[in-house]
C-alpha cells in the first residue's frame, strides 16, 4: 500500500512546521489500525509511505479504516490542520533488500496512489478480485489505465467515496436553470506533453456553453480540481451543484484529432448523450462546434439556432497562433513570476501570428495585471504604457468577444485607473458571457473602487457560485474582504481577509485589509499583528504609496483606507 498528502507542496509553502507536526500527529493516531491488520512501515519519504501487509483484504481494510479516521479527525481539525490521503493497493511480488522491499509491485501501487482521489483508495484489478465480496466496501470500474512508467496498462477500481466519508462535502442547492460542469478531458495521446492540447478544448467549450444566457456554467478552475482524477459523476453534481457533467477525452496523433464526449445526468448517472468527433488538425475549431452545439442540443431542446450559432464563435482561424494561446492558458493558471513571464511570451507569440487575435491581446494585459497585483513589475512606467496598448486593442478587435472585453476591462481599471471605461467593457463582457466567472470577479473589484461596494458583493458572490471549487478562492476571498470594509462592515471585513488569508497567507491585500479592519473596529491587538505581517511582505510599503495599491475613486474612501492602514500603525 502507497499513500500520500494531497497537495503537501502547497501546505508546506504555507506553513512549513505547521504542516510536518501536523503530519506526525496523523501518523500517530494512524499507527495502531495499522498494527491491528497486520501492516508494517517500509519506509517513509516526506509525505508518503509504503507498507506491507499479509493479506489484500487486510490492506484494503486498514486503508478505508485510516481514511475514515482522517475524514473524522479532518471534520473537527482547524484549516490549516486538515489533510487528504491518497491510497494505492497492488498485489504482486516484490524484491526483499533488508528491510526495504522493491519491484514492479511496489511501483504499480505507487503509480496507483497517484490517480487516487483525494480521500479515496485505488486497486488494481488483482487486489479487485481477491477482497470482492470480503470487506465492506464498493469499488467501481476505473477501466483500463496507462500508468507512468509502467509498461503494460492496468484495469483499475476505486472506493466509493461517500461508503468512506459519507459528509466529505456540503451539497450545494441546484441553480434554477439548467446547470453543467465541463470535466478535463483525458489526454490518450502518447504524449504527456499535449495535456495543455486538450485542456485548452475544454476551456474552448467552457466558454462556448457560457454564452448560453440560460445556462448555469461552472468555471473552468473549479473544474479543473478534477483533473487527474477518477471521479462520480454524482459526487461532481454535489460537489459543484450542476444537473449535468460533460467528460471525454482527446487523442490528438500526428495531423489527425479526435474528440469523444458524453453528456451525464449526474444525480443518476444516466447517459443522455455520446458521440465522437475526429478530424484532420486543421479543422479542431469545427470539432469543438460539434462538441458544444452537440451538448447544448441534448441539455435544452427548444434552444434556438441563433443561440447554437454564438456558441460556435471561434477565437482565431489561425491554428499556430492558437497553439501558442493554449499554452499561454495553461501557464497563466499557475500563477507564479516564472510562469507569468512564460505566458507573457507565449502570448506575444500568437500575436505575432495573429495579429487580429483579439483574445490574445486581453490574456497579455491580464498578465500585466496580475503582475501588479502580486508585486512583480520591474519597469512600472514602461509596463503600463504596454498594459494600455494591448488593452486598447484587444477591446477594438473583441467586440463580441467576452475573454477579450473583460480582460481589457480589468487591465484598465486595475492597472490604469480608468474606471469607468474599464467598467463599460466588463459590463460589454456580460452582456455577451454571463457565466465566466472571471468577469464577475472583475466587475467585483471595478464596484470596490468605483465607491459601489453592495455592487461589488453582489457580482463576487455570482463568480464564486459559478466556481465554487477555484484553487484561487482567495482572490474572491480578499475582493469580499475589500467591498465588506468600505461598507463599512469591519467585522465582515476581517473575517473574509482571514479566510483570504489561511488560504494563501501571503496575499497583500487581504493583509491590508485586516489590518485596516482590524484597526477601525478597535482590535488594536489584532491591528498590530496584521501590520506586523504585512511590513514583512513588503517593508518598504508606507501610506504615501496607497496610491499604487488601490485605483480608489470616492475621497471617503481613500479616507476611510488611509484611516484603517494609519491606525494600524502604517508609517508615512
Amino acid at each position: 500500500m502507497a499513500a500520500d498528502v494531497m497537495g503537501f507542496s502547497r501546505l508546506m509553502g504555507a506553513d512549513e512546521a505547521g504542516t510536518a507536526r501536523a503530519l506526525r500527529v496523523h501518523r500517530e493516531a494512524m499507527s495502531p489500525i495499522i498494527t491491528e491488520h497486520g501492516g508494517r512501515i517500509v519506509k517513509t519519504i516526506g509525505d508518503g509511505v509504503l507498507l506491507e501487509f499479509p493479506s489484500v483484504v487486510a490492506a484494503v481494510s486498514c486503508a478505508a479504516a485510516i481514511q475514515r479516521l482522517m475524514a473524522e479527525r479532518n471534520a473537527v481539525a482547524p484549516a490549516d490542520q486538515r489533510m487528504l490521503f491518497r491510497v494505492g493497493i497492488n498485489l504482486g511480488d516484490v524484491l526483499i533488500e533488508g528491510d526495504d522491499i522493491l519491484g514492479d509491485g511496489v511501483n504499480v501501487a505507487a503509480r496507483l496512489e497517484e490517480i487516487s482521489e483525494a480521500g479515496g483508495i485505488c486497486i488494481s484489478e488483482d487486489v479487485h478480485r481477491q477482497i470482492d465480496g470480503k470487506v465492506d466496501l464498493n469499488f467501481v470500474d476505473m477501466g483500463v489505465q496507462h500508468l507512468k512508467n509502467i509498461a503494460r496498462p492496468l484495469r483499475t477500481y476505486r472506493a466509493y467515496l461517500d461508503q468512506i466519508m459519507p459528509s466529505r462535502a456540503p451539497v450545494l442547492a441546484l441553480p434554477d436553470r439548467p446547470s453543467i460542469a465541463v470535466l478535463p478531458f483525458g489526454n490518450m495521446s502518447s504524449d504527456p506533453a499535449q495535456d495543455y492540447f486538450g485542456d485548452g478544448i475544454v476551456e474552448e467549450i467552457i466558454i462556448g456553453l457560457s454564452r448560453i444566457r440560460w445556462l448555469f456554467v461552472i468555471a473552468r478552475n473549479s473544474s479543473f480540481t478534477y483533473k487527474g482524477r477518477a471521479v462520480d459523476v454524482k459526487h461532481v453534481g454535489r460537489e459543484l451543484g450542476v444537473r449535468y457533467v460533460l467528460e471525454g477525452s482527446v487523442r490528438r496523433a500526428a495531423n489527425r484529432v479526435r474528440i469523444s464526449a458524453e453528456l451525464v445526468e449526474a444525480a443518476t448517472g444516466m447517459h443522455i448523450w455520446a458521440d465522437r468527433f475526429e478530424g484532420g488538425i486543421e479543422d479542431i475549431f469545427e470539432l469543438q462546434d460539434h462538441v458544444t452545439a452537440n451538448v447544448v442540443g441534448a441539455i435544452g431542446p427548444k434552444l434556438e439556432q441563433a443561440e447554437i450559432e454564438r456558441a460556435k464563435r471561434k477565437p482565431t482561424e489561425n491554428l499556430d497562433a492558437y497553439d501558442y494561446f493554449l499554452r499561454g492558458m495553461a501557464a497563466l493558471h499557475r500563477w507564479s513570476r516564472e510562469a507569468n513571464n512564460e505566458a507573457l511570451r507565449l502570448f506575444y507569440r500568437a500575436i505575432e501570428l495573429d495579429p487580429e487575435f483579439a483574445a490574445a491581446y486581453g490574456m497579455a494585459a491580464r498578465c500585466y495585471s496580475q503582475r501588479k497585483a502580486s508585486g512583480w513589475m520591474v519597469d512600472r512606467a514602461h509596463e503600463t504604457a504596454e498594459t494600455e496598448r494591448l488593452a486598447r486593442r484587444a477591446a477594438a478587435l473583441g467586440k463580441d468577444d467576452a475573454v477579450a472585453l473583460s480582460t481589457a476591462g480589468i487591465a484598465f481599471t486595475y492597472v490604469l485607473g480608468a474606471l469607468d471605461h474599464g467598467a463599460d467593457l466588463l459590463q460589454r463582457a456580460l452582456a455577451l458571457n454571463p457565466n465566466w466567472a472571471p468577469t464577475w470577479l472583475f466587475s467585483g473589484w471595478a464596484g470596490i473602487w468605483r465607491g459601489e461596494p453592495e455592487v461589488a458583493l453582489d457580482h463576487l458572490a455570482r463568480a464564486m457560485r459559478l466556481n465554487p471549487q477555484d484553487p484561487q478562492m482567495f482572490n474572491a476571498q480578499a475582493a469580499m474582504a475589500a467591498a465588506y470594509f468600505f461598507a463599512g462592515r469591519y467585522d465582515d471585513a476581517s473575517a473574509w481577509a482571514r479566510a483570504a488569508i489561511r488560504e494563501q497567507p501571503v496575499h497583500f491585500i487581504a493583509t491590508c485589509v485586516a489590518a485596516a479592519s482590524h484597526a477601525l473596529a478597535g482590535q488594536a491587538e489584532e491591528a498590530a499583528e496584521a501590520m506586523t505581517r504585512l511590513r514583512q511582505l513588503d517593508p518598504d510599503f508606507r501610506l504615501s504609496s496607497l496610491s499604487d495599491l488601490f485605483p480608489i475613486r470616492r475621497p471617503e474612501d481613500r479616507a476611510r483606507w488611509a484611516d484603517g492602514l494609519r491606525n494600524a500603525g502604517l508609517p508615512p
